[in-house]
């Protein structure tokens, strides 16, 4: 795979992911909603796409060392990226009760997360189980504290 397009790619789906379940969590910790949850998956999906979009563009453009076609490939493959792994999360929020679309939310989500940590791992030679535990430690410290966060809000302005 081009460089561009894995830095995209890898990007994105990180972010999609950590991103939204955080979303997840912690609007279902504080509203219990369905319809609040689609509607920040939704937004996650559209206005973080573009924002991570854009960051990327930036930061490739502040390298000084890639060509226009590298930078706008990993600026779009940020955005597809990030966008259709955020909206992997809306099927099991539509379609399940909404704890249980929650666990199914946080396993795929982490599952996702360790199948491309692996990938990761074994691209760079080294050992899989400490780049899996480190990316899912920060994933899992992200939906506790959302979740946490999510509880504060709801019991103190619900």
């Amino acid at each position: 795979m081009k460089h561009s397009l894995k830095t995209g790619f890898s990007f994105g789906l990180t972010s999609g992911i950590i991103t939204t379940l955080g979303l997840i969590v912690g609007l279902h910790s504080g509203t219990h909603s369905r319809l609040v949850i689609i509607g920040g998956i939704l937004t996650i999906a559209i206005a973080d796409a573009f924002s991570d979009a854009l960051g990327i563009h930036i930061s490739e453009e502040s390298e000084n060392k890639h060509t226009t076609i590298e930078i706008w490939e990993s600026t779009l493959s940020t955005f597809v990226a990030k966008f259709l792994f955020a909206m992997t999360f809306v099927i099991p929020i539509l379609f399940l009760s909404l704890t249980t679309a929650i666990i199914v939310s946080v396993v795929w989500g982490l599952s996702l997360l360790g199948i491309f940590s692996f990938y990761i791992a074994k691209e760079q030679k080294v050992k899989p189980w400490k780049v899996i535990m480190e990316h899912l430690f920060i994933a899992l410290a992200v939906v506790g504290i959302t979740h946490y966060v999510g509880d504060w809000i709801g019991s103190t302005f619900g």
